[in-house]
């Protein structure tokens, strides 16, 4: 058919730009992405703390509201 070399020429063309794009040297995260990454980190951290300390037993008065 007419346009398959076309297809062919262009499937090749992308896989070298992928080809170049993969090896080419990593970027360097900004600053302030690591202090984003490690502040969500502990905060992980504290929820998972908070869900698997055990509660203390209530008090009568707040107990009988909870229900």
């Amino acid at each position: 058919m007419y346009g398959d070399d076309i297809h062919l020429w262009l499937h090749h063309i992308r896989a070298e730009e992928l080809h170049r794009e993969a090896h080419k040297a990593p970027r360097s995260r900004p600053a302030r992405a690591g202090v984003l990454r490690a502040r969500v980190g502990w905060t992980l951290v504290e929820v998972g703390l908070r869900l698997a300390t055990p509660r203390l037993p209530q008090s009568g008065l707040t107990a009988r509201f909870d229900h």
